[in-house]
């Protein structure tokens, strides 16, 4: 007798569940509140409009006329950065509407706030600054050590980034075993 193909599913797992799985039902319920049908519009927006576009907007909502044809998505940015979206409304349309995989928006409009205080603008439009971790004073005189006979300059700068790059790395990778 074949057995159904979820009981197959937790015999492999043993129990475990992945994440997404857990919350899918969830995402799904919020997203279809606020007119998302297709869910990876709000998952994948930076990779459906952009990085640069990304950081500066939000998908907040997308309304559905009682009668008409396409819908009116509502995208959230700073005041700022109003003016210069509204110049790429058409190519962001496009870009929706391929991710759709039909007309499904036939209108966005822009609503612009402050980037946090109010109840849609909390979460901040730009990216986490990068961590940058000084090199060890150490390794660095090594570097220079290694690259001391070298009489171009920008030449001898570059081996020494390449070799303290190679230590610093050396290193890390010593502390993990």
């Amino acid at each position: 007798m074949k057995q159904p193909r979820g009981s197959q599913f937790r015999s492999r797992s043993r129990g475990f569940q992945a994440a997404s799985t857990l919350l899918k039902e969830r995402i799904r319920t919020a997203g279809e509140a606020r007119g998302f049908a297709v869910t990876r519009l709000l998952t994948a927006w930076a990779e459906i409009v952009g990085t640069d576009l990304a950081a500066v907007t939000r998908p907040v909502k997308v309304g559905y006329a009682k009668g008409g044809m396409g819908a009116t998505l509502t995208l959230l940015t700073t005041s700022a950065n109003g003016p210069m979206l509204q110049m790429q409304l058409p190519a962001i349309k496009e870009k929706v509407n391929a991710c759709y995989g039909y007309a499904a928006i036939s209108r966005i409009m822009v609503t612009q706030t402050a980037p946090s205080g109010f109840a849609e603008g909390q979460a901040e439009f730009g990216h986490a600054p990068k961590k940058i971790v000084p090199p060890d004073p150490a390794i660095k005189a090594q570097a220079h050590k290694a690259a001391e006979g070298v009489h171009d300059n920008a030449l001898r700068e570059a081996l020494e980034n390449l070799t303290e790059n190679y230590l610093s790395r050396a290193k890390s990778q010593r502390g993990r075993t």
